[in-house]
C-alpha cells in the first residue's frame, strides 16, 4: 500500500530493513517488520513478491484470502504465507490490529515445504500466542538497534520464529491430536530404548495398536524422519559413544548397537557420518 493509502486507511509504525550482503545469502533476513491499527474498513492485496509473511491479530478481526481459500482470523490467530503467491486481507468492522513480519532467506523454500509437509496451515490459533509477541517484540528491538551484529540477532529471532511455527505447524483434523501425540512419544521412546534389537514396522504397530501404514505418516510428520531413519540415527549415536568413550571393536559395537556385522555398520555408519567408523574414532578418541 502507498503512504497516501496508509494514512487514509490505517496508522502503522514500521521498520524498512536493509540487510547486509552477508545477511542476504547465508541468513534468514529481515526485510520488514511493524504493527498497524485500522482506521476503517479495507483490503490488501499483493502477489509475486520474494517473501515469507507472518503476522498475528492483536485485536479486531478479519480475514485472510490465499490460493483460493477465504481464512476468518480473530484476536489471537496468526498467519504464515509465501507471498510469491497472491494474496489479500481485509479487516471486518470490528477494526483489527496487526503485528507483522515479512522475511526470506535462502532456505525458506525449504523450510516452508516442511511447515506444510507437517500440517501447518495458511491461519491458525497458536496455544501460546505470547511466545509470538515476544518473538516480533524481540526482532523489533533489533532491528531498531546500531548492535555491529545485528543481522545475527535478527537470525537468531526468526529462527526462533519458525522453531514455533514448526510447533504449531502439526494440525491433524481428528478430535484426537493429543492422544496421537502421546502414542508417538511412546513409539519414540521404545525405540530409543530398544534399538539394539531386531524392530520391524509391524512389531511396532502390533505393539502399539497402530496401523502400520499411519504410523508411517504422523510419526514422519512429527519428527520429520521415517521411523527407519529416525531409528538408523539412533543406533548410529549409541555408536559414535562407543568409538569415542570405549576399547570395544568395530565388531563388538555393530552388534551391540543394532546395525549387525561390520561390513554393514561400517557402510550404514558412513551414509550417515561421511567417513568410516575407524576414521571417526582415529579423528575423535580423546
Amino acid at each position: 500500500m502507498d503512504g497516501y493509502f496508509s494514512k487514509k486507511y490505517v496508522e502503522s509504525e514500521r521498520i524498512l530493513y536493509t540487510p547486509s550482503t552477508f545477511a542476504r545469502k547465508s541468513l534468514i533476513h529481515l526485510q520488514e517488520i511493524g504493527e498497524l491499527a485500522a482506521l476503517r474498513q479495507h483490503e490488501s492485496r499483493r502477489e509475486k513478491l520474494e517473501s515469507y509473511l507472518f503476522f498475528s491479530v492483536e485485536d479486531g478481526s478479519g480475514r485472510l484470502i490465499y490460493k483460493g481459500a477465504e481464512y476468518p482470523l480473530k484476536k489471537g490467530g496468526c498467519v504464515f504465507i509465501n507471498c510469491k503467491d497472491a494474496y489479500a486481507h481485509e479487516t471486518s468492522e470490528d477494526l483489527w490490529r496487526l503485528k507483522w513480519v515479512h522475511f526470506n532467506g535462502a532456505q525458506m523454500a525449504e523450510i516452508y515445504e516442511k511447515y506444510k509437509e507437517r500440517g501447518g496451515k495458511p491461519a491458525f490459533a497458536p496455544e501460546n500466542i505470547s511466545a509470538f509477541h515476544r518473538v516480533w517484540s524481540k526482532l523489533f528491538t533489533a532491528a531498531s538497534s546500531s548492535d555491529h551484529i545485528r543481522d545475527m540477532r535478527i537470525n537468531e529471532g526468526l529462527n526462533e520464529l519458525l522453531t514455533l511455527l514448526m510447533e504449531e505447524s502439526w494440525h491433524s483434523d481428528d478430535e484426537n491430536k493429543s492422544q496421537k501425540r502421546k502414542d508417538l512419544v511412546a513409539v519414540k521412546d521404545w525405540l530409543e530404548e530398544h534399538y539394539a534389537e531386531k524392530i520391524s514396522l509391524d512389531d511396532l504397530a502390533e505393539r502399539f495398536y497402530i496401523n502400520k501404514y499411519y504410523l508411517t505418516r504422523i510419526f514422519k510428520e512429527q519428527y520429520g524422519a521415517s521411523i527407519n531413519r529416525y531409528l538408523l540415527e539412533v543406533r548410529i549415536t549409541h555408536a559414535k559413544k562407543a568409538l569415542r568413550f570405549t576399547d570395544e571393536t568395530i565388531e563388538q559395537i555393530g552388534y551391540k548397537c543394532g546395525l549387525g556385522a561390520p561390513y554393514y555398520f561400517c557402510r550404514m555408519f558412513k551414509k550417515v557420518e561421511g567417513m568410516p567408523p575407524s576414521e571417526f574414532r582415529d579423528i575423535w578418541k580423546s
